[in-house]
């Protein structure tokens, strides 16, 4: 089948699979050869037969359509690794007790100690033999809106502890950094669920509502150490002193605290929300470096700046432009904008040019 030159597009050979039939057919790079013809079903030992004739390229020509159906293979593989990768690491157990912890904070008003010490524990365990890539492949995840609570709480005690051994702390200054992070929120059991659960940005009466969450998070926890429940109140403390609730500054802010801010930051913004999409690590990592100083601490995001992006090496993508490549390497000049190799070239990212979203590796 001929197609008009604007309805090719080039694609890793790596998004070919199994099972696939072919819409259109489908041609190496240089020299053109016809690789697939339209209707046919593809074979694994097709696909590596396709590598050797494609030689050094791992870059094949496919029409929009057919890339759109390799993508949304790709992405049905991302939504069963995650959940793959939520059994391995006891990401599921944490959110199943998760669940049970912020219900009973929710119904009787207190947070159940031996419960609580029990996903602490857990989590922590699993940070110590998990790799942090795969733990930002949690982290980064498209999840479901209704779930932002429940993930959020988990995710900022896992953010807490890689940013714990990125400082090199102590184990049990790490394990408090996972308490804190998984009950920096729990105060928001006692905010009105319509202002809670808005499908929209705040008013300023709203968010007024929204700053008790901290206060309460203090309360709610009167039973566990004084550094636990400084830790939530103080973790929307800004550096320069014009944070909640009390408006302490720098070092005055508990390490607990000022290490949270960065990863309740960090997962909020890689979040769905009902009133937002997602953005990507990249433009997270930018923004906060910028926030240094003013809003936080500028040691730990230095720290954090510095290790996360290592992390997303070699990380599969989808670019605006709708091709898909891996990151290649970091700008640390300009962490919103990193290279992305596809095929056979690395490009760097940009304004046109952007990370829209990562997949989850299919070994995951």
């Amino acid at each position: 089948m001929s197609m008009d030159k604007s309805g090719i597009v080039y694609v890793p050979i790596d998004l070919l699979y199994d099972g696939m039939v072919v819409p259109h057919d489908i041609f190496s790079v240089e020299p053109e050869i016809l690789l697939l013809r339209q209707g046919l079903t593809i074979s694994d030992s097709q696909i590596e037969a396709i590598r050797r004739i494609c030689g050094g390229s791992d870059t094949i020509r496919v029409s929009v359509e057919t890339r759109t159906m390799m993508l949304e293979h790709k992405l049905s593989c991302t939504i069963a690794n995650q959940g793959k990768l939520e059994e391995e690491t006891g990401y599921k157990d944490a959110k199943n007790e998760t669940v049970s912890l912020l219900r009973e904070a929710e119904d009787a008003q207190t947070i159940k100690q031996d419960t609580l010490h029990n996903v602490t524990d857990n989590l922590s365990n699993k940070l110590e033999i998990t790799k942090p890539d795969k733990i930002l492949d949690l982290i980064n995840a498209l999840a479901p809106v209704d779930e932002y609570l429940l993930r959020h709480c988990i995710d900022v005690s896992l953010l807490n502890g890689l940013i714990g051994r990125w400082l090199e702390l102590p184990k049990e200054t790490i394990d408090l950094l996972v308490l804190v992070g998984l009950v920096h929120d729990c105060g928001k059991v006692s905010i009105p669920a319509q202002v809670l659960n808005a499908p929209r940005r705040l008013a300023l009466s709203e968010f007024e509502i929204i700053k008790m969450h901290s206060f309460y998070g203090y309360e709610l926890l009167n039973d566990l150490p004084v550094e636990v429940r400084v830790g939530v109140q103080s973790h929307h403390e800004k550096f320069n002193g014009l944070g909640y609730p009390k408006g302490v500054h720098s070092d005055d802010i508990s390490l607990a605290a000022r290490v949270t801010a960065i990863s309740d930051t960090y997962n909020a913004m890689v979040s769905r929300r009902a009133y937002k999409e997602p953005l990507n690590p990249f433009q997270i990592l930018s923004w906060i470096n910028k926030l240094t100083a003013s809003d936080l601490d500028p040691v730990i995001v230095d720290v954090f700046v510095k290790n996360m992006p290592r992390e997303l090496i070699g990380k599969p993508v989808m670019l605006s432009n709708g091709e898909v490549g891996a990151i290649d390497s970091i700008d640390f000049n300009d962490l919103a904008h990193p290279y992305i190799r596809t095929g056979n070239d690395v490009l760097k990212s940009g304004p046109s040019l952007s990370c829209v979203h990562m997949f989850f590796e299919e070994d995951a």
